[in-house]
């Protein structure tokens, strides 16, 4: 049985590779992709500090994106693409951090206490398969060591959930 471990959060860049690390054994043996999804927005959520919301949206057409397993309040069920900060994400083919999302045109607020975002794609082969949502209720949360961290997270999802088809 997995267990998570209490990390240093004193130094970014090890804070996430110790997540990785854990991440990995987490999902270790495991490709069923929701499931993969739902373990990895745990996993997330319960190690990251300060953070209101984390989970997945997955790209059903080439217009939506559709909830998957998250932790939090909850979600949207449905972003088309180019509205809000994970249709955008996936619109513009980048992950996106916001460091004040009142500014961010278009934003949805699922949650009116979320004050910044960091969006991640999930990438299998230079296809779009949909994001990693993060929120968090403290404004400029987000840095670009949070989001290579999370980027590299999101890679061991889609690696050990092999994304074959879809979710």
């Amino acid at each position: 049985m997995f267990q998570a471990a209490a990390i240093r959060l004193d130094d970014k860049s090890e804070f996430y590779r110790d997540l990785a690390g854990q991440l990995w054994a987490l999902l270790d043996g495991e490709t069923d992709a929701i499931s993969n999804a739902a373990n990895t927005s745990a996993l997330i959520f319960q190690m990251v500090p300060d953070l209101n919301w984390a989970g997945f949206y997955f790209l059903r057409s080439e217009r939506e994106l559709v909830v998957g397993p998250f932790q939090g309040k909850p979600a949207c069920v449905r972003i088309a693409v180019g509205r809000g900060v994970c249709g955008s994400a996936v619109e513009q083919r980048r992950s996106i951090l916001v460091e004040d999302v009142h500014a961010f045109p278009g934003h949805i607020a699922c949650d009116e206490a979320s004050r910044s975002e960091l969006v991640v794609l999930l990438l299998r082969d230079g296809r779009v398969l949909g994001v990693l949502d993060l929120d968090s209720t403290i404004a400029g949360r987000f840095d670009r060591e949070d989001q290579a961290g999370m980027e590299a997270l999101a890679a061991i999802y889609v690696d050990a959930s092999g994304w074959q088809g879809r979710a």
